[in-house]
């Protein structure tokens, strides 16, 4: 199976090095020297990676034959290509690859269907499932233990426990609603003096 693992962004210095936008979570396996990795376009491939570093939080990749800053301008926005077997894992167990969750089923805890992945978008700060609705509308889930609480390969499903507003839009201005009239019911109450320190404590724990 083929896999895109990363994008070639600008050239950096004049020795062929380019920067790469990194699209897999073991850029030291599927981008180390050595590796082999077909591309898209096709013709500017295969390309072997020569010798690889982190530059201001950035990866940096040299490939074989790849020698000024020309050569490198021209492989800009070429896609990286790794072949990977189908029934390779990931060696954490709470670690997946992108083909493994494509097309996965999204549900409630309660088994209410939810949607269908059919991406998974890597940003800086944690992944999100692009998930298509029913009616074809889009909702994009955060990928964190809170909320995606189990991935079932054997199901085909994932299970989440989302927040108020994150599937229906609607339940987070009702939550809001709800949270700003009772902040003006407990001004009100010490304000007027109608409640003893005490009772006015007892009062947001209540709408809690």
């Amino acid at each position: 199976m083929q896999l895109v693992v990363a994008r070639i962004g600008r050239a950096h210095g004049i020795k062929g090095e380019v920067t790469v936008e990194v699209r897999t979570d073991e850029p030291e396996l599927r981008l180390g020297p050595g590796a082999v990795l077909a591309t898209e376009p096709a013709a500017a491939g295969p390309l072997t990676v020569e010798a690889g570093r982190v530059h201001s939080g950035r990866l940096l990749l040299r490939f074989e034959g790849v020698r000024d800053r020309t050569a490198a301008e021209a492989l800009r926005n070429t896609l990286l290509i790794a072949e990977v077997d189908p029934d390779e894992l990931p060696e954490e167990e709470d670690e997946f690859y992108d083909h493994q969750l494509i097309d996965l089923d999204v549900v409630l805890a309660d088994g209410t269907e939810v949607g269908r992945i059919t991406e998974i978008s890597h940003l800086p700060s944690q992944d999100l499932f692009i998930v298509e609705r029913p009616d074809g509308s889009e909702v994009m889930i955060p990928f964190v233990e809170e909320i995606v609480t189990e991935i079932d390969l054997e199901e085909q499903r994932a299970v989440i426990t989302p927040p108020p507003g994150l599937i229906d839009e609607s339940e987070a201005v009702i939550a809001s609603s709800r949270d700003e009239e009772s902040g003006e019911a407990a001004t009100g109450d010490v304000a007027s003096g109608d409640a003893t320190s005490e009772d006015a404590g007892e009062t947001p724990k209540g709408d809690a």
